[in-house]
């Protein structure tokens, strides 16, 4: 049956969260009118789905330096850099219901000098955000027609930061467009080693999922390889171990520019992105001293 995910049986959400999960659906429904599809999956976990849903508020709703469409328009932003189709699509929606200008949906290039101004930071901070320095934050704070404030900028960040992992989450559990969502052919991420058109959201047995599953099959006989060599090997750090398995990851996974700009990527999408081939690059190579990078813990 068609359900939110592609991994999830329909019957089984909200019913295995229980009471709780129901209870914080309700809440979701009140407070926004609808419940996705991403609540819904994270409705089998009611503790964490209280703290998402939260989080979702305080940052779309509640007050704060930036408009209501202008947030929304900066999710566009964020969810555009990885080709989420899903949280474009919904928030295109979300940006006209709180009086957004239709037009900024046409593209990027339609929307204010200002909001294109994060275009920069957006794709570093998706991609590449060790190259982020002070003087990007300058560039946007400078003074001028179209410069920020501290406070709006603070909360841009946040925003694109948040729903840069939020297409993860919904890469990772195959959410599927709801009903009245129109926004391409699906939410699968371009498979790194397939030329088709990704596959359909009401498709799980299409081309896109049949390409995920396959990559992890693969990943995980790697992942094998490398735990029997390592009891073979004595001496083996640790560390040098999770530097394999990062180069492995790294090879397996990675999507190449070519499938960037590959022109089956949809309309909806590609339009809101500036310098679609810029991409993941990793910042250490095989055989070269890794760089410092600064550690929270």
């Amino acid at each position: 049956a068609r359900g939110p995910s592609t991994f999830i049986p329909l019957g089984e959400v909200p019913r295995e969260g229980g009471e709780s999960s129901l209870r914080q659906l309700l809440e979701a429904f009140v407070s926004a009118g609808r419940v996705d599809h991403v609540a819904m999956v994270m409705g089998l976990h009611p503790q964490y789905l209280s703290s998402f849903w939260k989080t979702q508020y305080l940052l779309l709703r509640m007050d704060g330096p930036l408009p209501h469409h202008k947030r929304h328009y900066i999710a566009i932003m964020a969810a555009a850099r990885h080709r989420c189709s899903y949280l474009v699509g919904l928030h295109m929606g979300e940006f006209l219901q709180v009086g957004g200008n239709p037009a900024w949906l046409q593209g990027l290039h339609c929307a204010p000098q200002k909001l294109r101004n994060l275009n920069e930071i957006n794709k570093l901070l998706a991609h590449r955000p060790w190259l982020i320095t002070k003087e990007h934050i300058e560039a946007l704070l400078r003074p001028g027609q179209d410069s920020w404030s501290l406070a709006e900028l603070v909360q841009a960040l946040v925003l694109l930061t948040h729903y840069h992992s939020l297409a993860s989450f919904v890469f990772g559990c195959g959410i599927k467009p709801e009903e009245d969502q129109d926004v391409g052919d699906s939410c699968w991420a371009p498979s790194p080693h397939s030329d088709s058109s990704p596959a359909s959201g009401d498709s799980p047995g299409g081309s896109g999922g049949t390409d995920a599953v396959q990559e992890v099959e693969v990943l995980m006989e790697r992942m094998k390889l490398l735990q029997e060599n390592q009891l073979e090997e004595e001496g083996v750090t640790q560390e040098e171990m999770a530097t394999r398995f990062e180069l492995e990851k790294t090879e397996s996974l990675l999507v190449p520019s070519s499938d960037i700009l590959d022109p089956s990527l949809q309309s909806s999408i590609r339009c809101f992105l500036e310098d679609p081939e810029f991409g993941y690059k990793d910042f250490t190579r095989r055989g070269e001293q890794a760089p410092p990078t600064f550690r929270a813990q």
